[in-house]
C-alpha cells in the first residue's frame, strides 16, 4: 500500500525566522501522523529548518537546482549542495520553472539525471496549460513531459521519483480540478509510468495531485484510488489550513 505524502511548498514566502516559528506552531497541532510530511523551503531556510526539525516527522527539501554539479552559473545552486544544507528532496519541472523561467522538457531531464546521479529525491512535477487542456492535448503534455523528463533512466534509478500531477490552469487561481479529473489523469500517468518501467514499479510508485488544495477539497482528492498525496502552495503557509489538511489526511 501507497503511503501518502503532503508536500508543502511555500515559494518565495519567509524568512528563516518565520520559518523556524511556522514549524515549531505546526509541530504542536499535527496529530499523530500517518503521512509522510515534506517542505519545500527557500534555500535560505534549509539549513535552519532541517536542524529544527531534526526531532520531528518532517522532511525539509528545495524547490529548484541546476542540472550541473558546479560552475560559473551565477544565481544557481548545485544538488550536492542542497544536499550538504540537509535536504532529502527538489522539486523539479514545476509549472512556475516550465512558463515563468522557460525549462523545458531536455533540462529538466537533466535535472532529473543530476539528482539520481548526487543522490536527492527528485519530485517531478507535471501538467498541462489552460489552452492544453481546451485543444485536448492533455494526455499527449503528459506522456511527452514523462517521456522526456525521465529519458535514459531505469526503474532501478527512480526508486525515490515522486511524481506530482498539477494542471497548470488550477495553480494559484482557485480552480481545483475536480476529484475525477485528477483520478483520471493520475491514472492516466500511473499507466504511462507502467508502460515505461514496468507494472509493478508503476503500482509503486507516489503521485500526488497540486493545483489550489484547501482544506475543502483535500479529503475528497485523497479518496481517488490513484493520488497518493498533495503538492500544497498557498494553503501550505497558513498554519491553519496546512495543519487541517494534514490532519484530515489521515483519515483516508
Amino acid at each position: 500500500m501507497r503511503k501518502k505524502i503532503i508536500t508543502g511548498n511555500w515559494k518565495m514566502h519567509k524568512t528563516v525566522e518565520e520559518a523556524i516559528e511556522f514549524v515549531k506552531e505546526l509541530s504542536l497541532l499535527l496529530k499523530e501522523n500517518h503521512v509522510d510530511l515534506f517542505l519545500a523551503v527557500p534555500f535560505t531556510a534549509i539549513y535552519p529548518l532541517c536542524k529544527e526539525c531534526a526531532e520531528l516527522s518532517i522532511t525539509i527539501g528545495a524547490q529548484n537546482m541546476n542540472d550541473a554539479t558546479a560552475g560559473a552559473f551565477t544565481g544557481e545552486i548545485a544538488a550536492k549542495m542542497l544536499i550538504d544544507a540537509g535536504a532529502k528532496f527538489v522539486l523539479l519541472g514545476h509549472s512556475e520553472r516550465r512558463h515563468l523561467y522557460h525549462e523545458d522538457n531536455q533540462f529538466i531531464n537533466r535535472k532529473v539525471k543530476r539528482a539520481v546521479a548526487d543522490g536527492i529525491w527528485p519530485l517531478l512535477c507535471l501538467g498541462e496549460t489552460q489552452s492544453e487542456r481546451a485543444e485536448e492535448k492533455t494526455h499527449e503534455v503528459l506522456r511527452s513531459q514523462l517521456l522526456e523528463g525521465l529519458e535514459g533512466l531505469v526503474a532501478e534509478d527512480l526508486k525515490n521519483l515522486i511524481l506530482a500531477y498539477e494542471p497548470v490552469w488550477a495553480i494559484g487561481t482557485g480552480l481545483c480540478a475536480t476529484a475525477e479529473i485528477a483520478e483520471e489523469m493520475h491514472g492516466f500517468i500511473r499507466k504511462q509510468i507502467g508502460e515505461l518501467f514496468g507494472e509493478e514499479f508503476a503500482a509503486q510508485i507516489c503521485i500526488q495531485y497540486g493545483g489550489s488544495v484547501n482544506p475543502l477539497n483535500a479529503n475528497q482528492l485523497l479518496s481517488q484510488p490513484n493520488i497518493d498525496g498533495l503538492l500544497i502552495g498557498g494553503a501550505s503557509l497558513s498554519l491553519e489550513s496546512f495543519s487541517q489538511i494534514v490532519n484530515d489526511s489521515q483519515l483516508n
